[in-house]
């Protein structure tokens, strides 16, 4: 009787047969040989949320007119956060965890052998007329005993109620880091910004995640600056030793000096650059206005600490002492959420290895899929508690299959054992918070808003039907379809045609069908639809 190996440390790398020894870091990070690390996407000072923020010592009104003239926004583009999640590796998305059905949507159930490619065995296959095996907590249907559910639910206790999503089942390639799955610059086009960087995300890179952006959509001015955990992000704000030795009002009244002393200068000095002579001045007036506006605003690091923030760590925290200093993943996920919900960062990405996992058993995946869970919660979760909508996207390159051997480890949980890879069973979601209540679906009846839940569908096989929808076997429109639909949340998804003219998306009615929600604000997260 073979002996029965113990379940694998989320953290442990996969040694797989199937695969030749990894020898690049994009194959490092999917077997988890390295971490995924925090990356935050450069950024630009044009956006910060309209939240409340701590009381800043305020800007003298010339200073804050020069500001306000230089374009150095105190507040920002005002557009609804967004977060995604790199599951690098293949991780199964569609069936154990989320549920994806056929052409009338996620409970337009598959065969019994469709779900068993999915690794659910026959006594786990989801039954409507009793309600077993489905869960809708977050408006989206899960499979029950999804851990990646469960991971969610832990955290987002709050959140949950107002939050709702949608699935596309759509094909990837596997293992590969040439899938152009990043929306981060297409999101970034459609006006996210931040008050301190443009764009967060967990790895240095074009993308600042595990997959590509599409070469299409990648604006230099905006590439990812790389955050791996808390002592990156506070060091991501540095006003000069005054700080040190003043206090935050008197350096600013300091810098607010100098402004005015170099300002004076400049208007008696002859740069001798003829034509740009005026340009090169109002390039060095705004320089000297932007330090006066850092120490204004960031003087105290603290207040971009996510270890400083009792909402994110500690007694009240969405992750507790042990767990954060316990697991780089929490500290990463936290960093990047910080930025992002908190309006320093426009977006981001959070790159989590280690789900290249058919490793011959299910427990190393569904522990992975907890942890993948919790830090997707805990997003979700702190902007409840900062009162400002989030949209969290969910991708893996390529996925997963289960020849319906199962594992009847305590992990195992009785579920079919990931045998090798499969493009054909890949799906990838969004979730969407909104603090005002949870987002509605388009449609009139619940057939017509079942076809926006799920954008797609997949054969009773189990397997990806590609031609469903445009998306479902190009990832580059599967990207264009995640922006549009950001963009839809805002009301703004008729400026989509303008901001990416050769767009494969089709005609306004087809782009209608690929569209999920109701918008949830006009414009900006400060007029929210009523």
């Amino acid at each position: 009787m073979a002996k029965r190996r113990p379940p694998l440390h989320p953290d442990a790398p996969l040694l797989l047969n199937s695969h030749r020894r990894p020898v690049s870091r994009r194959e490092l990070i999917a077997q988890g040989f390295k971490a995924g690390f925090g990356t935050v996407l450069g950024g630009s000072v044009f956006s910060l949320f309209a939240n409340p923020r701590k009381a800043e010592a305020a800007l003298s009104a010339d200073v804050s007119a020069a500001r306000d003239a230089c374009g150095i926004a105190a507040q920002g583009a005002g557009k609804i956060p967004f977060i995604c999640f790199d599951l690098a590796g293949g991780a199964n998305i569609a069936g154990s965890n989320v549920l994806v059905g056929k052409q009338n949507g996620q409970l337009d159930f598959l065969t019994a052998s469709g779900y068993s490619k999915q690794g659910l065995p026959a006594e786990m296959v989801p039954n409507a007329s009793v309600g077993d095996f489905i869960n809708t907590d977050l408006g989206l249907a899960f499979h029950s005993d999804s851990q990646m559910l469960r991971g969610i639910l832990e955290k987002a206790v709050a959140a949950a109620p107002a939050t709702n999503g949608a699935v596309i089942p759509a094909r990837s390639e596997n293992d590969t880091g040439n899938n152009p799955h990043n929306p981060m610059y297409g999101i970034n086009r459609a006006g996210s910004n931040g008050s301190l960087l443009a764009l967060i995300g967990s790895r240095a890179g074009d993308s600042g995640g595990n997959s590509m952006a599409p070469a299409m959509m990648i604006n230099p001015e905006v590439r990812p600056t790389k955050v791996d955990n808390p002592r990156d992000v506070t060091g991501l704000v540095d006003v000069g030793d005054l700080v040190g030795l003043l206090s935050q009002e008197d350096t600013v009244s300091v810098m607010e000096s100098i402004y005015r002393l170099s300002n004076s200068k400049l208007n008696h000095v002859d740069t001798g650059t003829g034509a740009k002579d005026a340009v090169l001045k109002e390039m060095m007036r705004c320089g000297y206005v932007k330090s006066a506006d850092l120490a204004d605003r960031f003087g105290d690091p603290s207040a971009i600490n996510p270890e400083a923030d009792p909402d994110i760590v500690g007694p009240t925290g969405v992750f507790s002492d042990a767990e954060f200093d316990g697991d780089g993943e929490f500290r990463k996920t936290a960093s990047v959420m910080k930025l992002v919900v908190e309006g320093y960062a426009g977006a981001g990405t959070v790159t989590m290895g280690g789900y290249d996992y058919h490793t011959g058993d299910r427990s190393t995946g569904e522990q992975r899929d907890l942890r993948a869970g919790r830090c997707i919660g805990a997003c979700l979760e702190y902007a409840a508690r900062k009162g400002v909508p989030l949209m969290i996207y969910v991708f893996s390159d390529g996925s997963v299959f289960s020849n319906g051997m199962l594992d009847m480890s305590e992990e195992g949980r009785g579920k079919g054992v990931w045998t090798g890879d499969d493009q054909q069973t890949a799906s990838s979601f969004f979730l969407v918070y909104n603090p005002a209540g949870r987002p509605a679906l388009i449609g009139g009846t619940a057939a017509e808003q079942a076809q926006h839940q799920q954008i797609g569908y997949m054969r009773a096989s189990g397997d990806v039907e590609t031609a469903s929808s445009p998306v479902a076997n190009n990832v580059n429109l599967l990207v264009e379809m995640v922006i549009l639909n950001y963009m839809a949340l805002h009301n703004e998804q008729g400026q989509f045609p303008l901001l990416f003219p050769t767009h494969g998306l089709g005609s306004a009615a087809m782009m209608d069908r690929l569209t999920a929600f109701q918008p949830i604000c006009n414009g900006t997260i400060s007029t929210p639809v009523t």
